[in-house]
């Protein structure tokens, strides 16, 4: 961190010191960084993890922690007047919010977000995390991802609590950081690490998460690509959670991320709430994040429905280009 750099609030100045985000470096993301310490409360009081006998628009079942968290963010949102839609993978239909109208600043946000990514492995007490987009004007449907998507916030729920937050406005700084928070604890030091990078090669280790590896039974080229990874002596980590498999990659500074679509089957993951602020993390990380059916970027098409779904492939960027020339061609 910057010598003259003591507070979050200084160091959003110095990446966003342009008045047309000055509801953005003040309100936005502060508040949406509180609201992950604000769910890590609520996780570390939900002793049971249980089904609460309702299901999401999408038909999947909702635990408790994932309606509390929801509520907690949704709480955060309507504490930022500059936020005037919001949608999430609990409530996917994006909303006015109560502001509805420009802010007296004239900015305007849209936020999309999956309030607890991992619900297959939270009942284990394993790591899971939240997942932020933030994006200019008044919707996120129909927009350029790679201009209006300009931030993303992963909220990480383990042993500490941790925020990665990644910034690319017009007129910045593009940046990725790190800060630690707890409740209760004003967000006035940085308490983790200013910067987040992939490391470029050589790679002391390497590492490699392959989702959805019943998969390979299915398909000779995804299972040649985990076979070379074994014989390579890649080391193999992934959780079955997301955000904590991201995480490790920009930790360790290396990793390959890999969620095939194969087999006639459907995609699980959906742009609007995972993949896109996903993408953007990776991409102010250096690294890329593509489609694994056709290599596209990610956030090279609009989202068009709150729905849409896709594969991932994510990584340092060599990595990414060998995975997609084995199983894209």
């Amino acid at each position: 961190m910057p010598a003259d750099v003591s507070s979050l609030g200084d160091y959003l100045q110095s990446l966003l010191p342009l008045p047309s985000h000055t509801e953005l470096r003040q309100s936005v993301i502060p508040t949406l960084i509180e609201s992950v310490a604000g769910i890590a409360s609520v996780l570390q009081e939900s002793h049971q993890v249980s089904q609460v006998g309702t299901s999401n628009a999408f038909g999947d079942d909702q635990l408790n922690v994932d309606v509390a968290a929801e509520n907690v963010l949704r709480s955060a949102i309507a504490r930022c007047p500059s936020v005037v839609a919001a949608s999430s993978e609990e409530d996917p239909v994006e909303r006015k919010t109560a502001h509805g109208q420009k802010s007296s600043s004239g900015e305007q946000y849209t936020i999309a977000f999956d309030p607890l990514d991992g619900s297959s492995i939270i009942a284990p007490n394993w790591t899971v995390g939240t997942i932020i987009g933030v994006w200019e004007g008044g919707t996120a449907l129909g927009q350029d991802p790679e201009s209006k998507q300009i931030a993303a916030i992963l909220g990480v729920y383990g042993p500490r609590t941790t925020a990665i937050v990644a910034l690319r406005a017009p007129g910045g700084t593009p940046a990725i950081f790190e800060v630690g928070v707890a409740p209760g604890i004003p967000l006035t030091v940085f308490t983790v690490r200013p910067e987040v990078k992939l490391s470029p090669p050589p790679y002391k280790t390497r590492y490699f998460a392959p989702a959805n590896l019943r998969a390979a039974a299915d398909d000779e080229r995804y299972m040649g690509l985990i076979t070379h990874y074994i014989k390579e002596k890649y080391t193999l980590r992934y959780s079955g959670g997301l955000v904590p498999d991201v995480i490790h990659m920009l930790v360790k500074g290396h990793g390959v991320y890999i969620s095939p679509v194969v087999g006639g089957k459907g995609a699980k993951l959906r742009r609007l709430y995972e993949l896109c602020p996903i993408a953007l993390i990776i991409e102010c990380a250096g690294g890329r994040a593509v489609d694994p059916v056709n290599g596209m970027d990610i956030l090279s098409r609009a989202v068009k429905d709150e729905d849409e779904r896709g594969g991932l492939l994510c990584g340092n960027a060599d990595e990414v280009q060998s995975v997609v020339e084995s199983l894209v061609g």
